[in-house]
């Protein structure tokens, strides 16, 4: 069974930065394409980024140049989030899809304040 941990979430002030983490239980070039959701209290998980095997990435259009998307060559896979605001308050989780069997973590608090 395939694992995902997320970590790095924490809090931060307006304008500040996060990186998060996505450690996989094996290569993260197992995966056909790896990505990060977000769920506020009240609100529905989102689409936040997306990194294919080939490294294409794909952004939601709330954090285009915000955010950037990277992995390692290990198991690893990252969110650099930049001048974060308020509505980028969210749990963070990390998807992954091997074959047509997809994964989640178990997500990440991030908290901006104001």
């Amino acid at each position: 069974q395939v694992q995902l941990v997320e970590s790095g979430g924490g809090l931060v002030q307006f304008g500040g930065s996060l990186r998060l983490s996505c450690t996989a239980s094996v290569s993260i070039f197992n995966f056909k394409v790896v990505a990060w959701y977000r769920q506020a209290p009240g609100k529905e998980r989102e689409f936040v980024a997306s990194m294919t095997a080939g490294g294409s990435t794909n952004y939601a259009d709330s954090v285009k140049g915000r955010f950037t998307m990277s992995k390692d060559i290990r198991k690893s896979a990252y969110l650099q989030m930049n001048s974060l605001i308020p509505e980028d308050t969210a749990v963070y989780y990390c998807n992954a899809f091997q074959g047509s069997a997809g994964f989640w973590g178990q997500g990440t608090q991030v908290t901006v304040q104001e």
